[in-house]
């Protein structure tokens, strides 16, 4: 079974599908072994992670595939990839759907704003007109032939012009024929509902610490009627936050002792890395 076809079956499910962001390949892993049936390659991470720099549309479309690609290869369960616009025109598009095919994601959303983009919740979102998304998407879905790919159509329209016009283009995403709409920067809890009760068919939503939205449970997600449920930060800002602290320890003490019931140690994170794996290939094949 391919990771896209296991997707689709948990989304024929009941139940929400919770997909916390994996910025990296080590975090995916993380999250498949807490029990998470799905990971979400966070565009916003991926930049973070790999150039240092905000999310404003500086990887290109062969940076992110192959981050999507490493991160595919860490974990058995599927990964939900950002594409960002599909980075140009119709060939482009095109392109970006095989790359993604190629590196075995279960699923890709293609968002409204003009290149280079930025992420969703950043002030000076600007978007294209929806006709020009429906040929992107109408695109993507042409390019995905027979494969299973989900394809998932975003607006940013909420943050750039407001609930009104976010309802609307999300409904014009769904007639394109996407698998899944995606309104992105939900920060109120009755924008949720508003957006559930509006567009009809498999939602997608993004849960962001510091929101309104990040209080809800997924028990209240799913009744408002959304399938699948990101948590795209969740785990790099508790990453980032432990780095600095750790390291201001050390600085300041020259120790890391105060600090230490916090950390994995090194046989737990050679479980985390499958260490044992490689050794019992070291084994059987070594010439050792």
């Amino acid at each position: 079974m391919s990771s896209a076809t296991a997707l689709r079956r948990l989304l024929e499910g009941p139940k929400l599908i919770m997909a916390p962001g994996a910025p990296d390949a080590l975090t995916a892993r993380l999250i498949e072994q807490a029990g998470f049936p799905a990971a979400y390659m966070t565009g916003f991470g991926a930049t973070a992670t790999l150039i240092g720099c905000p999310d404003v549309g500086l990887l290109t479309q062969t940076e992110m595939t192959t981050h999507a690609r490493n991160i595919v290869r860490a974990v058995s369960i599927p990964v939900i990839a950002d594409a960002d616009t599909g980075y140009g025109g119709p060939a482009n598009v095109e392109r970006t759907v095989k790359e993604y095919l190629q590196a075995g994601v279960a699923a890709i959303h293609l968002e409204d704003q003009i290149l280079p983009k930025r992420c969703g919740h950043m002030a000076g979102i600007k978007l294209v007109p929806d006709d020009d998304m429906l040929r992107r998407l109408e695109c993507a879905l042409a390019a995905r032939g027979d494969d299973d790919l989900v394809i998932i159509g975003r607006t940013d329209a909420l943050a750039a012009v407001g609930l009104e016009e976010a309802i609307r283009r999300a409904r014009r995403y769904r007639e394109a024929g996407v698998d899944l709409v995606f309104v992105d920067a939900i920060k109120r809890i009755d924008d949720a509902r508003a957006v559930a009760q509006a567009v009809e068919g498999p939602l997608m939503m993004s849960v962001v610490e510091g929101n309104e939205t990040a209080t809800l449970t997924p028990d209240a997600i799913e009744q408002m009627g959304f399938a699948l449920a990101l948590y795209p930060l969740s785990a790099l800002l508790t990453a980032a936050g432990a780095i600095r602290d750790v390291l201001a320890a050390l600085k300041e003490s020259g120790t890391t002792n105060a600090l230490a019931d916090g950390m994995l140690t090194y046989a737990e994170f050679s479980e985390v890395v499958r260490l044992d794996r490689f050794r019992e290939l070291d084994s059987r094949f070594g010439t050792g």
